[in-house]
């Protein structure tokens, strides 16, 4: 793996401007898997995830035991359903057991459509496991045109909480100084050890995960 020199931060270029998936992982996937993993039992019965279901096989398993996969545009091999979580008449109520929206939500401008449409198509008792970017680069892809949030935990619960019992929504913050610092540059989480990225820091916000039952 290439290394960081350590010498300087005075630069007005990051090493990396694709989140650091040049060099290795990027840092917010790190955290990404750390929720994912600590609520994997979640993931199981029938499931939706966006883009892929490449979460859904990894922490759930044998668990999932229908696996959807959501996507906005056509001629997406993978996508089971075409859709947009804005307003999915699509999606019958009370299908899903399971939601994993990584890095989603915050290219949804109507984030209170969106979250209208994850209730509505959640069982009782069902989850959405959601994960947003804090500090972070923006993406240079084909979603820049799109990305429209950057959210704190408080805001996440108080978004979560206008449809969600708020006992049922839990909002966890990653991150500290040294790896936003890390991840605004681009470096990746190969170059960081696993006690520098787990080091615990209040009001330091890298990402955000959401734990919401219906």
């Amino acid at each position: 793996m290439p290394s960081w020199n350590w010498g300087t931060l005075r630069r007005l270029e990051p090493v990396s401007r694709v989140f650091g998936y040049d060099r290795g992982s990027p840092i917010d996937r790190y955290y990404i898997e750390a929720f994912l993993s600590r609520w994997d039992r979640d993931i199981a019965g029938r499931t939706l995830e966006i883009g892929d279901d490449a979460y859904t096989r990894r922490f759930g398993g044998g668990r999932a035991t229908h696996r959807d996969v959501l996507h906005v545009h056509e001629g997406n091999p993978a996508a089971t359903i075409v859709g947009d979580l804005v307003s999915a008449p699509q999606i019958p109520d009370e299908t899903f057991d399971c939601l994993v929206l990584t890095q989603t939500l915050h290219l949804i401008y109507d984030l209170d459509a969106a979250l209208r449409t994850i209730h509505r198509v959640l069982r009782p008792g069902g989850v959405v496991l959601a994960t947003f970017p804090g500090i972070s680069q923006l993406s240079g892809d084909e979603w820049s045109a799109t990305w429209s949030w950057g959210l704190s935990c408080r805001l996440a619960e108080e978004i979560f909480g206008r449809h969600f019992e708020r006992s049922n929504v839990a909002v966890l913050g990653y991150g500290n100084s040294l790896a936003a610092a890390c991840f605004l540059h681009g470096v990746a989480a190969d170059e960081l050890s696993r006690e520098q990225l787990d080091a615990p820091e209040d009001d330091c916000e890298l990402l955000i995960g959401v734990r919401a039952v219906r």
